[in-house]
């Protein structure tokens, strides 16, 4: 239901206009593949979030089999990815996973992916380009 609902970026140019066009809230956007299991989970949480986080964040879908244009420039070589934006900045979060530029799993508790976008949003609003995470992801996966 969330993949269909959620406002998807067809291209490149669309991609760069959410980023571009956005002042005042955080750009959230999902990057990864429409069919993938990961994804469909992703984009479900997300949808149910949105009426929620709609007056400091807005979110968007992209598949990077149809917009290949940034797979090579953000590493876009998960399946499911969320990246965060704000007046045309990247905003990296430190999770505690050595990743910061993005989430690479499925974040299936509202209310975490909630508390993420609402401290990165407050972090970004102070004019920080680096945000700690509200909760240490470090022994989460286990590689």
């Amino acid at each position: 239901m969330g993949s269909i609902v959620l406002p998807h970026l067809d291209t490149g140019w669309h991609v760069d206009q959410a980023i571009l066009s956005e002042d005042e809230r955080l750009v959230v956007i999902r990057f990864g593949r429409d069919h993938s299991p990961a994804c469909m989970a992703q984009d479900e949480v997300l949808y149910r979030i949105a009426d929620r986080v709609k007056n400091f964040a807005v979110i968007y879908l992209c598949d990077i089999d149809k917009v290949p244009d940034f797979n090579q420039m953000y590493e876009l070589y998960d399946e499911c990815t969320l990246m965060f934006f704000f007046r045309n900045k990247h905003m990296m979060i430190d999770l505690g996973t050595g990743d910061n530029n993005k989430i690479k799993w499925v974040l299936e508790d509202k209310q975490e992916l909630i508390d993420i976008v609402e401290t990165i949003y407050r972090g970004a609003k102070k004019g920080r380009g680096l945000v700690v995470s509200p909760k240490d992801y470090s022994t989460r996966h286990r590689y």
